[in-house]
């Protein structure tokens, strides 16, 4: 127990020191403005929130398995009991819940520790390394699938994917975006069944995963990009009829582990491509993009009246000069916006502990390393701005008059 709490405290004081890592953010135990929920905000503001939704699915999915294991192994049987088909796979092939199901921890957990680098080809990875160049884009091959009630439907020709998880092509703008829903949530009143585990894995790649790109009866479309090593064409279970014959429960029994993978690859790609972004938005920055040209538009209009007058009061030689000293409020306003648009941030925002959330929404600065960064280039924000307002304002004021 001591030792459990040292190692709290010792993380706690860690923290104060750095930026927190992604799987911090994922798990829950950062503040804002680095939490998970701003995360979401900032990729759904990149029209790229299904891909976190994809990666907390599939670890509801995961949760859920690994509940129903305990509940079998709580009911006195074992795995090997209960489900052979899956004992056996898992034996063969490895599961990420080897330590859950009763299974020699090296032998059960190599799928995990092998996920997805190994399934990515040399040019997947310079894709996934590249995302921010425009992107070609590839169609994927026509295939058929299984719909939830069992019906047989051949795919048609499908919109174009894009060749990397982050690439805006052919996504709705986040202006005319459908509100997010939240990741499925699946509440247990009763036992786990496996019919339980098939409904899970359904909604996700239909969700998620299916070539059509959609759920069918919905027209909103929610299919990540996924390398052709990772892609999963069909779902050949139902939840509406529970398996029967070998070849339908050789399939359940990849159940647990169907989305591995591909949740590894999703878990690196926005490792490497959305939070270091993210973190550059947020860590050291306060403003959303909407709020930063705003900022930009205000501040152009505030300085073109600003030396409106103040040429005006020279070209009128309107006396005396000291009236001149009060363009320094306009300059200061107008430079503020300026640089406040050219840094994403706000000091006076900053000052009284604010971040924006959405634009001109913000909530209160938590992190502390993260509030340290942001006080630091707040001041500096500052001082850069007074010192641009009183150049220009002595510029003005030292200009002798003349009347035209």
């Amino acid at each position: 127990m001591d030792d459990e709490q040292r190692r709290q405290d010792d993380w706690a004081k860690d923290r104060k020191h750095r930026l927190p890592t992604f799987q911090e953010v994922l798990s829950r135990r950062t503040r804002p403005p680095v939490d998970l929920f701003m995360f979401y905000l900032f990729l759904q503001r990149e029209g790229a929130e299904d891909i976190l939704d994809f990666w907390l699915d599939v670890q509801q999915h995961e949760n859920l398995c690994r509940a129903y294991f305990k509940d079998v192994r709580k009911s006195g049987r074992t795995i090997r009991e209960d489900w052979p088909e899956y004992w056996d796979f898992a034996r063969r092939r490895g599961s990420i819940y080897g330590t859950v199901v009763g299974l020699n921890p090296q032998t059960g957990t190599k799928r995990s520790t092998a996920s997805t680098g190994e399934m990515l080809s040399e040019q997947d990875r310079h894709n996934l390394a590249t995302s921010d160049e425009k992107a070609a884009r590839s169609p994927s091959p026509r295939v058929t699938s299984v719909s939830p009630g069992g019906n047989t439907a051949v795919g048609t020709a499908e919109p174009p994917r894009s060749t990397t998880p982050f690439s805006l092509s052919g996504r709705t703008p986040t202006l005319f975006k459908r509100a997010s829903r939240a990741p499925t949530i699946i509440p247990r009143s009763q036992a786990i069944t496996r019919q339980d585990l098939i409904a899970s894995a359904e909604r996700i790649y239909y969700r998620y995963l299916s070539p059509a790109g959609n759920t069918p009866g919905s027209t909103e479309n929610h299919e990540i990009y996924l390398p052709p090593a990772l892609r999963i064409h069909s779902f050949p279970l139902s939840s509406s009829h529970e398996p029967k014959s070998q070849s339908e429960m050789a399939l359940m029994a990849q159940i647990p582990d169907m989305f591995h993978a591909q949740k590894e690859y999703c878990y690196r790609a926005m490792e490497q491509d959305a939070f270091p972004r993210f973190l550059r938005a947020k860590a050291f920055g306060n403003l959303t993009p909407v709020s930063a040209l705003v900022r930009l538009i205000a501040g152009l209009v505030i300085l073109w009246v600003g030396l409106a007058v103040g040429f005006s009061l020279i070209f009128l030689d309107i006396q005396p000069k000291s009236k001149r000293f009060f363009l320094f409020l306009p300059y200061t306003i107008a430079i503020l916006f300026l640089i406040s648009h050219q840094y994403e941030l706000d000091p006076v925002l900053v000052f009284l502990g604010q971040s924006e959330s959405t634009p001109f929404r913000t909530l209160r600065i938590r992190e502390p390393y993260v509030k340290k960064l942001l006080l630091g280039r707040a001041i500096w924000v500052s001082v850069l701005v007074a010192a641009c307002s009183v150049a220009l304002t002595m510029i003005f004021w030292a200009v002798p008059g003349h009347r035209l």
